[in-house]
């Protein structure tokens, strides 16, 4: 089973992805808590699409997909901003974050715990990003 959803490139449209998800997975009857993890997971690489690929161009547009597979949930998303590869993030230490009190930083920390399996690739002009949790969760 697959559930679909376009967004405009929108801070105001991450309500619509975080109650789709949430729908979807409660559809699905998936725990509360791996809900919450997963919504969390899937609203920050959103964002991040939303804001940092597409520089909150409302003309730009981003498809989202949730695929139920028998021994995974595949959440796909697909635009045509700027790439870019969570894979080939490094990810500073709690440490240099304390101590530079920077701001941001641990959304994508939490996203490559929360999720089993990140994948990024270009397909016909696109850029696709796919986050995998795997079962049982």
């Amino acid at each position: 089973m697959t559930k679909k959803l376009i967004i405009r490139c929108s801070k105001d449209e991450l309500i619509r992805v975080r109650q789709f998800t949430a729908d979807a997975l409660d559809e699905r009857n998936i725990p509360d808590l791996q809900t919450h993890k997963l919504v969390l997971a899937v609203d920050e690489v959103c964002a991040n699409l939303i804001i940092h690929a597409n520089n909150c161009e409302l003309i730009n547009k981003i498809e989202f997909d949730i695929k139920f597979k028998p021994t995974q949930i595949a959440f796909t998303f697909k635009d045509k901003g700027i790439g870019f590869d969570i894979n080939e993030y490094k990810s500073p230490s709690m440490d240099d974050l304390i101590s530079a009190r920077r701001q941001g930083g641990l959304g994508l920390i939490l996203v490559k715990r929360i999720m089993d399996k990140i994948e990024f690739y270009n397909e016909k002009s696109y850029n696709i990003c796919r986050l995998i949790k795997t079962y049982p969760l």
